[in-house]
């Protein structure tokens, strides 16, 4: 079950990431986010894309695949408990709104995004997907022993995602 908000009574920060079964044991190398780039880092930065919450983690994959494909491909949901919390640093507003909205990201964003990884330990910021969501964010090697694994298990679709519309 996933752990309540801190003010709800939970008492830790979780994040939680989707991969595939086959990246499930190296989950935080950064491996795509190094060879593509993404919306905040340049190619080059091995930048783990995380979310606070499983359902925006899921939705923030099912986005670039669609959800058919997490039925064709195992998948793994992994949670990761951030032992510190006073290394994230809250990202409430980014100098171009627009890039808080769906679109490919600039050069621009990515560097905005490749400074603040290289000052934080972890970067929260809200998703493009779902705004009232957050992504957490972070490089494994300068984030490594403030945060650990706290879950992996296989991921299984809702079948109803699948129902076609009734017209």
């Amino acid at each position: 079950m996933t752990p309540l908000p801190a003010p709800l009574g939970g008492d830790e920060l979780v994040a939680w990431r989707l991969d595939q079964a086959d990246y499930a044991k190296s989950w935080d190398l950064g491996d795509g986010a190094y060879r593509a780039g993404g919306r905040w880092n340049s190619k080059g930065v091995r930048a783990v894309y995380c979310s606070i919450d499983p359902a925006t983690a899921i939705l923030e994959i099912a986005v670039h695949t669609g959800f058919h494909a997490l039925d064709k491909v195992a998948h793994v949901l992994t949670a990761v408990t951030i032992t510190d919390p006073r290394g994230v640093h809250v990202v409430e507003s980014v100098p171009d709104p627009g890039w808080l909205r769906p679109g490919i990201p600039d050069a621009r964003q990515q560097a905005f995004g490749n400074s603040l990884l290289a000052q934080h330990k972890f970067v929260l910021i809200p998703s493009a997907v779902s705004t009232h969501s957050w992504n957490l964010i972070f490089i494994a090697a300068a984030a490594a022993g403030a945060y650990s694994i706290k879950l992996q298990e296989s991921f299984a679709l809702d079948p109803r995602l699948h129902r076609k519309a009734k017209s």
